[in-house]
C-alpha cells in the first residue's frame, strides 16, 4: 500500500500511552509518520473499570485518534491490526493485506491479561484491558442482577449475587470497591424480588498483600477499607479452576456466575519477531535507550518492554508507557539529526488506587495518602490526564452527579444476551 519516502519513516503500533506520546513527541520531525491500532480510539485505561461498572460511559473515556493527532501534518493513522513484523525487512503487515515499511519502529502494542497456562479461563472470567472487555464485563455485572431477579430457587439466586475478583492490584482494588457501592446504593430501587444489598463481592489475590507495589501500610488500609465496604478477602490463595459459574480456590469450591480476572499480564505475538531476550510474560528485554537489542532502529515501549531505570525496574503502569514513549521518540530525533542516544530515566510521579467513595490510597512525591485526600488527588489527577476538553468535563460532570445522587446512568446491556432456556409453569408473583 505505502512506499518508502525521501523522509525517515516511522512506524508506531498501537495507539494506547506508548504510542500516543511516542507520536506527539515526532509532531515536528523530519520524519513521515504512522501510527497504526486496530481500533480507531485512544482509551484512557486508569478509568476502564468505571465503565465495566456502568459509572462512566465508554465515550468518556475514549477519544479518536485522528482527532488526537489531526494538526500533525506529518502524521497519519490507519486503522489495522497487525499481523507480523519482519525485522530484516522492516515491514510491518497488517492482516487487510496492507504492508508498511519502516526505518524506525516502535512496538507499543500493550498487554493482556495473563491466565497462567490456562487459557481456556479466559472465557469464564474475562480481563480488563480495552474498552471492549470494559463493556463486556458491564454486560455480564448487569445481566447477573437480571438473572437474579428471575431465579425461583435460592441457591440460583446466591450464586448469581456471588462476584468473584481475581487478582488485588490496582485493577482488582478499584473494582472490588466499586461493586458494593453500587449494588447497596444505585441498584436497590431498580428490583422487585431480589436484594441487591445482598451482593457478595470476594476478591483474591495469591500473594500476601493486596497492592503489592505500595507500601504496606497502604495495604493494610485498602484491605480495611474493602473489609468496611462488605468485601470478602480471600488473600493467600490461589485460583486452581474456573468454569461456567464456578471458581475453585485452593480446591474450595465456590458457586460464582460473574468472575472477573485482574492478575498478571501477557504480551502478544509481536515482540517474539525479534530475536532478542525475552522475560516469562515475552516481554523484551530492550537496551538502556529502549532499542531492540541488535535492532537499533526498533524500540518497545510500555508494557511490552521489561523497563529499567536506575537499576531498579519499572512497574507496568501508564506513566511508564508514556515516559517511555517520548523517550524513544527522542532517541529517533537523536539518531535522525546525527546526535548520541540518551537512556530512559523514569521519573515516578505516584501510585493512586481508588477504593470508593472518599477511600483512597497512594504515594506522591514520596508521601503517603489515604482516605479522603488521597481520593481528591486521584481524583484531579485522572481528570487533568484525559485526553479531550469534552471528557474532562463530561467525566467530572458524571461523577459529581453520581456523587451526590448515588446514581448510575450508564447501566446499559448493549449487546443481547444469549435466549434462555423456556421454563416450564415458571410463574413469577409481584412482591410489592
Amino acid at each position: 500500500m505505502t512506499t518508502r519516502r525521501a523522509e525517515p519513516r516511522v512506524v508506531i503500533i498501537g495507539a494506547g500511552f506508548g504510542g500516543l506520546y511516542a507520536a506527539r513527541a515526532l509532531r515536528d520531525a523530519p520524519a513521515h509518520v504512522t501510527v497504526l491500532d486496530r481500533t480507531n480510539h485512544h482509551v484512557f485505561q486508569p478509568l476502564l473499570y468505571q465503565v465495566a461498572t456502568a459509572t462512566l460511559a465508554p465515550s468518556d473515556i475514549a477519544v479518536p485518534i485522528r482527532w488526537l493527532l489531526r494538526k500533525q501534518k506529518n502524521t497519519e493513522v490507519l486503522m489495522a491490526e497487525v499481523a507480523s513484523i519482519d525485522p530484516t525487512a522492516r515491514l510491518v503487515s497488517c492482516r487487510d493485506g496492507t504492508k508498511v515499511h519502516y526505518d524506525f519502529l516502535i512496538l507499543a502494542a500493550g498487554a493482556r491479561h495473563s491466565y497462567f497456562g490456562h487459557p481456556e479461563w479466559e472465557s469464564f472470567a474475562p480481563g480488563l484491558k480495552s474498552l471492549e472487555d470494559a463493556i463486556e464485563l458491564r454486560r455480564r455485572w448487569l445481566l447477573a442482577f437480571e438473572r437474579a431477579e428471575r431465579a425461583t430457587n435460592t441457591e440460583d439466586r446466591v450464586a448469581e449475587l456471588t462476584f468473584v475478583i481475581v487478582g488485588g492490584g490496582p485493577t482488582g482494588v478499584e473494582l472490588a470497591g466499586m461493586l458494593p457501592t453500587i449494588a447497596r446504593f444505585a441498584l436497590p430501587r431498580d428490583f422487585r424480588h431480589i436484594d441487591t444489598t445482598k451482593a457478595r463481592i470476594i476478591l483474591v489475590e495469591a500473594g500476601p498483600r493486596l497492592l503489592p507495589a505500595m507500601p504496606e501500610a497502604l495495604s493494610a488500609r485498602a484491605a480495611r477499607d474493602l473489609v468496611e465496604l462488605g468485601v470478602e478477602l480471600r488473600i493467600g490463595e490461589r485460583v486452581t479452576n474456573v468454569g461456567d459459574g464456578f471458581v475453585e480456590l485452593d480446591g474450595e469450591h465456590i458457586d460464582a456466575r460473574t468472575i472477573f480476572w485482574a492478575a498478571g499480564n501477557s504480551v502478544g505475538g509481536l515482540a517474539s519477531a525479534f530475536d532478542a531476550p525475552r522475560d516469562r510474560s515475552g516481554r523484551v528485554r530492550v537496551l538502556d535507550d529502549l532499542s531492540v537489542p541488535g535492532y537499533p532502529e526498533a524500540f518497545i515501549v510500555g508494557d511490552q518492554a521489561v523497563l529499567r531505570s536506575r537499576g531498579a525496574d519499572v512497574p507496568a503502569v501508564a506513566p511508564a508507557a508514556m515516559q517511555s514513549g517520548r523517550t524513544a521518540a527522542r532517541n529517533i530525533l537523536h539518531t535522525i539529526r546525527g546526535e548520541g542516544r540518551e537512556r530512559f530515566r523514569y521519573r515516578n510521579k505516584g501510585d493512586l488506587a481508588t477504593i470508593g467513595r472518599y477511600k483512597a490510597v497512594g504515594v506522591v512525591a514520596g508521601r503517603q495518602l489515604a482516605g479522603w485526600l488521597a481520593w481528591w488527588t486521584w481524583l484531579f489527577v485522572h481528570i487533568m490526564y484525559l485526553a479531550g476538553f469534552r471528557n474532562r468535563l463530561s467525566v467530572l460532570l458524571e461523577w459529581g452527579y453520581s456523587f451526590f445522587t448515588y446514581d448510575r446512568g450508564d447501566r446499559l446491556i448493549t449487546v443481547p444476551p444469549p435466549a434462555p432456556a423456556p421454563a416450564k409453569n415458571r410463574t413469577i408473583e409481584p412482591t410489592w
